[in-house]
């Protein structure tokens, strides 16, 4: 025999052997999780106790467990949700929080959106704008971290934090010092107002039918594009930079979602609200404060 068909038997050998044990992991995997169901009566740590409800009453949208705690430091706050009502013939901007958790690669990292709505600052107490933000989690049980190895294992289920953004803008570009970029997003009122309700909806089946996240196919990022997809088929693509969140600033703008003419580089730049959101920290214009020009 040949060493030419000699090294071709080995290498159909190695492939055979390959293909049995990723077909054995594969078995082994679904054998593991096949009998795991996601549920929402578990004890949850207190940022993810609670599920939001939204309830529509034609253009008024009232949503009780908006989240709004008080950070102190890492690990430590004052835990505390309201019940808020929103108009949505006053939504009028929507903005994209990308978060990378590496500052050598960009990969791992957290995105989600918040919007704006344009507040009646004649009523006593009135703001000029009122800001709720929106951020798909995997949802914790106390003594859990967040691992992307344990995403894949239906390990967490997925929910739907709808908060205030002094918690959750805050608690990361402040408490944590994670880098925060906060982008404004370039669509239609309509196409705005969808989103906001898709994600509402979206959190209220939730609460009846729990499901679990998922690191590559059911992450902060791809329930996004999902979201926007619905909306607007095949706008965002999918690839490995929705399973990276980091670069999902690149796609957005690469599809023309980010309201900017600047390169992506100088728009990371231009939009990371870290300093400014330290120097608005515990006050009551703290979004329109991060928004500030430089």
């Amino acid at each position: 025999m040949s060493r030419a068909s000699r090294f071709a038997r080995s290498a159909v050998r190695i492939a055979i052997v390959a293909v049995l044990v990723g077909a054995l992991v594969l078995a082994v995997t679904a054998a593991v999780l096949a009998p795991m169901k996601p549920r929402n009566d578990r004890v949850w740590v207190p940022e993810h106790a609670r599920m939001p409800l939204a309830t529509f009453d034609g253009h008024r949208v009232g949503i009780e467990n908006v989240r709004n705690f008080r950070h102190l430091s890492p690990g430590r706050f004052v835990a505390a949700y309201d019940d808020r009502t929103y108009d949505l013939d006053r939504l009028e901007s929507v903005w994209f929080v990308l978060v990378p958790f590496g500052t050598t690669w960009r990969g791992p990292a957290h995105s989600f959106v918040t919007f704006g709505f344009r507040g009646d600052s004649t009523v006593p107490g009135g703001r000029a704008r009122d800001y709720v933000a929106i951020s798909i989690e995997a949802r914790r049980e106390p003594g859990e971290t967040y691992g992307a190895f344990a995403g894949l294992l239906n390990h967490f289920e997925i929910l739907y934090v709808v908060g205030d953004e002094h918690d959750l803008i805050g608690q990361r570009a402040v408490i944590t010092g994670d880098e925060v970029e906060l982008y404004p997003i370039r669509t239609t009122p309509g196409k705005m107002r969808q989103m906001f309700v898709s994600l509402l909806e979206r959190a209220n089946r939730l609460r009846e039918r729990p499901e679990f996240y998922n690191t590559l196919t059911s992450n902060c990022t791809s329930n996004l594009v999902d979201h926007v997809n619905a909306i607007t088929p095949h706008k965002v693509p999918y690839g490995l930079k929705t399973i990276l969140p980091g670069y999902a600033d690149e796609v957005a703008n690469a599809v023309g979602l980010i309201d900017t003419k600047l390169p992506l580089a100088d728009a990371r730049r231009r939009y990371r609200i870290n300093e400014r959101a330290r120097a608005a920290w515990g006050r009551d214009d703290f979004s329109a404060a991060i928004r500030a020009e430089r």
